[in-house]
């Protein structure tokens, strides 16, 4: 996810951080906002359905 995303928003992308946790915790914060909960939600979302995300804050 993280390559498509860079891919994708490669100029507009300042940087990326990827936090490793365990837990089954997947979260996506934007600007130190968070955007996407898997805790929250209880699914892992769809690659496309982050980048558009992404792009629907860029």
């Amino acid at each position: 996810m993280a390559t498509k995303l860079l891919e994708t928003y490669k100029q507009k992308i300042d940087s990326l951080t990827l936090v490793p946790k365990g837990g089954g915790c997947f979260e996506l914060s934007l600007d130190g906002d968070l955007a996407y909960s898997k805790l929250a939600t209880g699914e892992f979302p769809a690659e496309e359905q982050m980048v558009t995300l992404v792009g629907s804050r860029l």
